[in-house]
């Protein structure tokens, strides 16, 4: 990979990460689900601005499929998990626990058998999340853990349903499945979370905030995507994934330094565990080729 594309990858790693610690924070000043509904309202409005022309770049119901359960489903749980207790750090290891489950879902949907080493790295990394789970309070805490995992498993789903859609353009398609989610997220808050609290929220909104939620949305979601497609547009995916294991490392230091949150030497254990497994699921070993010699 050239520097440049090198870098650029380090910075979504680094944006993704982070965006863990951006969450957090607009939890302070929103109700979970209304957050999650803004998110997406905000990442749809340059369709607005771009305009409607040409359509989206998949069939609708792909569009439909994974607004709904990458937007309505999977970012609901985690933003009502981490609400509730599940710390930022924490969750952007356990969320990477989405990788197993495509695997899993791809060999019950498509055929495709997870190889020793995928099925070696499920259970060393589950290993490490059950490490975390003996340490997580009984209540919330340990609801929250269980709300992330039920989001990575909704994320695998999503995954499956690009890899179906095979979209020429990530950043198009991510537009206008930004546009599925805040209605049906908005009518759930307001069923869920209830409409005084809503507007609570609307109405005494701060800069902090509503950063937070600008972050999520044009950072991390549009650029995010935007980069990474670009970086699979020009390199193998074997050459892009791997990345992704820093997504985790960024956001457990920076919930730390900016959240202050520590972790137990059981709890860190068990993320170089996830870690590890992820890494072993992921990572391409080297293969030894004899040597040619040329005439």
């Amino acid at each position: 990979m050239r520097n440049a594309h090198i870098a650029l990858a380090l910075a979504v790693a680094a944006i993704w990460g982070f965006n863990f610690v951006a969450i957090k924070v607009g939890l302070a000043d929103f109700p979970p689900i209304l957050f999650c509904a803004l998110r997406f309202a905000l990442a749809a409005l340059p369709l607005l601005v771009l305009g409607l022309r040409g359509g989206p770049p998949v069939p609708w119901r792909y569009i439909l499929g994974i607004g709904v359960v990458l937007g309505v489903v999977k970012f609901s749980l985690l933003f009502v998990g981490m609400d509730i207790g599940m710390p930022a750090g924490l969750s952007s290891l356990v969320l990477q626990s989405q990788a197993f489950f495509t695997a899993l879902f791809a060999a019950a949907v498509l055929g495709e058998r997870p190889g020793p080493k995928q099925v070696l790295g499920m259970a060393v990394a589950f290993s490490g999340i059950g490490l975390i789970a003996v340490e997580m309070p009984a209540g919330d805490s340990l609801l929250g853990l269980g709300l992330v995992i039920a989001a990575a498993a909704a994320w695998g789903v999503s995954n499956l349903l690009m890899k179906q859609a095979k979209a020429p353009d990530l950043f198009r398609m991510m537009l206008w499945v930004s546009a599925v989610p805040p209605i049906p997220l908005l009518l759930l808050s307001l069923g869920l979370e209830g409409p005084d609290r809503v507007w609570h929220a609307l109405t005494n909104l701060t800069p902090l905030g509503f950063g937070a939620a600008a972050y999520i949305a044009f950072g991390a979601t549009l650029f995010g995507f935007a980069a990474w497609g670009f970086l699979l547009r020009h390199y193998p995916a074997s050459l892009v994934a791997p990345f992704s294991l820093l997504v985790p490392v960024f956001g457990m230091s920076s919930s730390a330094l900016f959240l202050g949150e520590s972790f137990t030497p059981l709890k860190m254990a068990g993320a170089l565990l996830v870690l590890a497994g992820l890494a072993v699921a992921v990572l391409k070993l080297p293969s030894a080729r004899p040597a040619t010699h040329r005439p």
